[in-house]
């Protein structure tokens, strides 16, 4: 995976920088939990970053044993200061390489994660391992012709740099159902992360994605003094929240 994440600061700023109202983040477990057909489910998150989804599974599928695994160092240890949880297991480890035996896991979940995995193929190769028979893969991302993130309004050329980064729906598909995985479902979420666009700046002045790595200090700046223009304006009429999309895959291990 990428080593972006190795960044110690990045990895302090994503996690206030990527936090999300406690109902959103349920309502997309409660989603993830809709795929798990076994009651007390043995888990796995694959590049788990700060632990907020791993944390989130924990207390919210009823049972479930939750392996967190990322290949980042400082990101563990910030999952493990921000997120401890007796049903978590926060362990180094690739998405080429689970540090678990074959037939483990009931359910697997990459979250923003896909387009950091530099061979999917052999990902995909790894998690027909450690799933057991009837288990599932839940890919939580953006395809590249479905890129529609708010940044983009302020930062227009993350989105050109952005579709270099990540797969489009095709290939992602191909290399899972390469590999011996069926197609469930290819679907669509999106749950509020900010309550306006004011607390949505005052989240991104610290750069807490990835993607804002790849713009020079004065770029990142202009973007930030657009965005924050706009939630100025917007704080004069009636403010909303803002939402966040992702496209969601399912596959299962037959």
């Amino acid at each position: 995976m990428s080593r972006v994440y190795d960044d110690e600061q990045l990895a302090g700023a994503y996690e206030r920088g990527n936090e999300m109202p406690e109902a959103s983040l349920r309502a997309w477990v409660e989603l993830i939990a809709s795929y798990v057909q076994q009651t007390s489910p043995s888990i796995v998150e694959i590049g788990s970053g700060t632990g907020v989804f791993s944390a989130a599974m924990a207390r919210w599928i009823e049972g479930s044993e939750v392996m967190a695994v990322d290949a980042s160092e400082v990101m563990l240890a910030e999952a493990r200061r921000h997120h401890p949880h007796p049903a978590v297991r926060y362990l180094s480890g690739e998405a080429e390489a689970v540090p678990a035996a074959a037939g483990t896991f009931d359910l697997a979940l990459m979250s923003r994660v896909i387009h950091h995995i530099p061979d999917r193929a052999r990902a995909a190769r790894e998690l027909v391992r450690v799933l057991r028979i009837g288990g599932r893969v839940v890919i939580r991302t953006t395809f590249r012709e479905r890129l529609d993130a708010l940044v983009y309004d302020f930062w227009p050329q993350l989105q050109a740099i952005d579709e270099q980064r990540f797969p489009g729906e095709e290939e992602v598909v191909g290399d899972f159902v390469s590999v011996g995985f069926t197609l469930d479902e290819v679907t669509s979420f999106a749950q509020p992360v900010a309550t306006n666009l004011a607390e949505y700046h005052a989240r991104l002045v610290s750069r807490p994605q990835s993607k804002f790595t790849h713009l020079t200090d004065e770029e990142f700046h202009r973007g930030l003094v657009r965005l924050e223009a706009t939630a100025r304006s917007e704080a004069l009429g009636e403010p909303r929240p803002v939402l966040e999309r992702y496209d969601v895959v399912v596959f299962s291990r037959l």
